[in-house]
């Protein structure tokens, strides 16, 4: 997946982009990072990369906190019945995500940086 559509599509649309990446088991494989220091080297945020990340605060992220629940709402809202369905329903997904919505998750961004200086960085879930 990261090297025949997540790569392609983000150097295509825009060559600056630093990859951002959780600590989760998978994408902490070697075979993962060979992929993201090849394609994005210098410009990797994560646990062990180039940008350190905190690791303790999963929720601060947009991609945490708005799109990846945003996404599996609307894919699977009823059962995905091919591969081919799932790229077509996750195509969609991000196409539905609105000029308003990413201005809201700006703000809300701030709210969650104001909860982990509040709790000097510590592990917070924000629901």
């Amino acid at each position: 997946m990261l090297e025949m559509y997540a790569v392609p599509q983000m150097q295509q649309h825009q060559p600056d982009v630093i990859f951002q990446q959780d600590g989760a088991p998978p994408h902490w494989g070697m075979i993962v990072r060979d992929i993201l220091d090849e394609n994005f080297p210098d410009r990797r945020c994560g646990r062990g990369g180039p940008i350190p990340w905190p690791p303790s605060s999963p929720d601060i992220t947009p991609l945490d906190f708005f799109l990846w629940s945003f996404v599996k709402n609307i894919v699977y809202k009823t059962s995905v019945p091919s591969l081919d369905e799932l790229k077509r329903r996750i195509v969609t997904a991000i196409e539905n995500v609105t000029s308003q919505m990413l201005e809201n998750t700006w703000r809300e961004i701030e709210f969650h940086l104001d909860v982990l200086r509040a709790t000097k960085g510590s592990h917070v879930q924000i629901h």
